[in-house]
């Protein structure tokens, strides 16, 4: 669709938001830009043709067509209700980006579920790259998807809930949902509007388009069983006809061998369940076996996921910050028998309750910190009250120091410090990655460290 003449307001100045704006304003809108403070970025934006409002943007509405919101704009903000009380099209930055394609735009196989979705996006671009596309992962990941609608084949595209939940005619070519947990649930207001925003990954289904899904999820396997058009599940299981799975140590799929799965990286079953989703939706795209094992083989795993730190003592330290909610943090910590957990951040409205029960006889020790930590304490206390547990109340730049000595303590050679902190990071780091190189930084100042 045409921008040129359009009223568009563009509600954030983060990486999405500035996309948007940029974009908009070369395609000839009329570009209205609000944040809740005035800043570099807003001045820039100032600079080239853009109205800026410091505010909650609301009065700025009148006459506007458009309303292209950051993700951290939920449902009930003042903006978002107004906006959508008044019939105006909302949306978000992927969406823009869908809206802004043309005739030599790429196809794009996205990828959503409440936890593996960069790995899976990842895996899926090594796979694409393997077979001599010209491919990126982007989208929630990489650079914004309005600075990509040509110059390539095909998109690796990670999308978010919240993405998904401001986007209604986005319809990627293929669309793979991992899993379902509960997270977001203050974004969304609830279990049931996060599980709508994630199905609308498999909007082009009914089209001629291909719904990849988790047959070992049951709330993904029953959605996906009520898809109008072509489903292609995946399981750790054999597979039947059409599906892919794992046969006698390899990746299979309609009984042709894909790649062993013991190379498969990082380690782990949720991760050769991300490397099927990839897989699933490349050979959907008509990438061939060689490029899938090709891909999967040269794989590099991203950063603080799983990651191994350093040894110290004859304890390994291990870096999974990007754990931030509890599902996450299950399939971590059930890697290792015998943990020394470090947890704790912003809980998101998300009970932690049932993932302490379920490895409570793994852990040996935990260390909490962050603001929402009092609330895995009680957790802790209930279901794992043999466990000895640190709480670090300080929240400087000091206390991931305190963190780890903390759990150094509490450590005997074989453990496993696991940062895995099933919460977000913001109450105390700029982002899940800062809290990660905090840890590693913190293992790397202790006696001994032999990498």
């Amino acid at each position: 669709m045409g921008y040129a003449g359009r009223r568009v307001l563009v509600a954030g100045t983060g990486v999405a938001g500035a996309a948007a704006a940029r974009v908009l304003i070369a395609a000839g809108a009329e570009v209205t830009v609000v944040d809740r403070a005035d800043g570099p970025v807003l001045a820039q934006l100032r600079d080239l043709g853009a109205k800026t409002v410091v505010g909650d943007g609301v009065a700025e509405l009148t006459g506007v067509t458009d309303v292209v919101v950051s993700p951290g704009f939920p449902p009930h903000h003042p903006l978002a209700t107004a906006a959508t009380a008044a019939g105006l099209d909302v949306y978000s930055e992927p969406e823009l980006a869908w809206r802004l394609r043309g005739p030599d735009a790429p196809q794009w196989l996205a990828v959503t579920g409440t936890n593996g979705k960069t790995t899976t996006t990842t895996m899926l671009a090594a796979i694409l790259a393997a077979a001599g596309r010209r491919t990126a992962a982007l989208g929630n990941i990489g650079e914004p998807l309005v600075f990509a609608t040509s110059g390539y084949d095909v998109l690796a595209v990670e999308l978010s809930s919240q993405q998904l939940h401001w986007s209604s005619t986005m319809a990627p070519q293929a669309g793979a949902l991992l899993n379902l947990a509960d997270d977001h649930l203050d974004w969304h207001g609830g279990f049931d509007a996060y599980v709508e925003a994630k199905a609308a990954i498999w909007r082009s289904a009914p089209a001629g388009g291909v719904a990849v899904g988790n047959l070992d999820d049951p709330r993904v396997a029953a959605l996906l069983s009520r898809v109008e058009g072509r489903r292609v599940g995946f399981t750790l299981g054999e597979p039947g006809p059409g599906q892919l799975g794992v046969v006698d140590g390899y990746l299979v799929h309609d009984g042709v061998q894909l790649t062993p799965i013991d190379g498969i990286r990082p380690p782990g079953a949720h991760n050769v369940a991300n490397a099927l989703a990839a897989a699933a939706l490349a050979r959907a795209y008509g990438v061939d076996a060689a490029a899938v094992h090709a891909g999967l083989a040269g794989y590099e795993p991203q950063a603080h996921r799983n990651a191994h730190v350093a040894t110290v003592d004859g304890v390994a330290y291990v870096d999974d910050s990007k754990a931030t909610n509890p599902h996450a943090a299950l399939a971590a910590l059930n890697a290792y028998p015998r943990v020394v957990w470090i947890a704790g951040g912003q809980l998101k409205g998300v009970d932690v309750a049932d993932l302490v029960a379920a490895v409570a006889d793994r852990l040996v020790g935990a260390v909490l910190l962050g603001v929402d930590r009092a609330e895995i304490a009680t957790a802790l206390a209930r279901h794992a009250p043999s466990v000895p547990v640190v709480e670090v109340a300080r929240a400087d730049d000091g206390a991931m120091d305190d963190v780890v000595r903390a759990a150094a303590a509490l450590a005997r050679p074989g453990d496993t410090v696991l940062l895995s902190p099933a919460a977000a990071s913001r109450d105390m780091f700029v982002s899940y990655a800062e809290r990660g190189e905090a840890f590693a930084a913190a293992v790397r100042t202790l006696p001994t460290a032999d990498g």
